[in-house]
């Protein structure tokens, strides 16, 4: 992973994911729900997911997925 996570706030585990009877993925930031996939996307999320050698991979990846949304306005 190298330069990816310079501060290392993966290492906290802030994203977790729940999967639906019918297949949608919720990802969640710091519980707080951030991102919906549905269809094709959550499979291929799930594919992903699947091949992550460890916890800050898996990390990486739904990081990767819920894109830029934090900008440092958001009120605590």
């Amino acid at each position: 992973m190298g330069d990816i996570d310079k501060r290392n706030r993966l290492d906290e585990s802030p994203f977790q994911y729940r999967i639906t009877k019918n297949g949608m993925v919720f990802i969640e930031y710091e519980g707080r729900q951030v991102k919906v996939l549905k269809g094709k996307d959550a499979d291929r999320f799930l594919e992903k997911v699947q091949t992550a050698e460890s916890e800050k991979a898996l990390q990486l990846i739904m990081a990767k997925i819920t894109g830029n949304f934090k900008r440092g306005n958001e009120r605590l």
